[in-house]
């Protein structure tokens, strides 16, 4: 499975984005899908966690409220709605698939995108 992730860039603070990522394969191959995200000089993190159906999310602490992840099926993607952006969230992030172990630790996942980079301005 392939996953692309786009739609970063660079925002004020207090602005938006919508993340994507696309998979190759249909949802039956790539489960459960995360978000994680990494500054410069910080390990990878967890952001956001969907299931295989959409029904059940988690987030990290720091972006419940402000973040909203989603995913359509049909279309082989998932979302990241980020809403008031801060600049403590700058990082690449990530998209993730077919969840192996715990959902909000990076080794948990068997595929990976390539990143897609939000930068915060204050």
């Amino acid at each position: 499975v392939q996953l692309q992730a786009s739609g970063g860039g660079l925002v004020q603070a207090g602005g938006s984005l919508r993340l994507s990522c696309g998979a190759s394969r249909p949802s039956s191959s790539t489960g459960d899908m995360a978000w994680f995200r990494q500054a410069p000089g910080k390990e990878r993190e967890f952001v956001a966690f969907v299931n295989l159906g959409g029904g059940t999310t988690y987030y990290a602490d720091s972006v419940k409220g402000r973040f909203t992840i989603s995913r359509e099926p049909n279309k082989n993607t998932a979302y990241l709605q980020m809403n008031n952006l801060k600049p403590e969230d700058t990082a690449v992030y990530h998209c993730a698939a077919r969840r192996i172990g715990s959902s909000n630790d990076p080794r948990g996942y068997r595929y990976w995108g390539a990143g897609t980079l939000v930068t915060v301005s204050s």
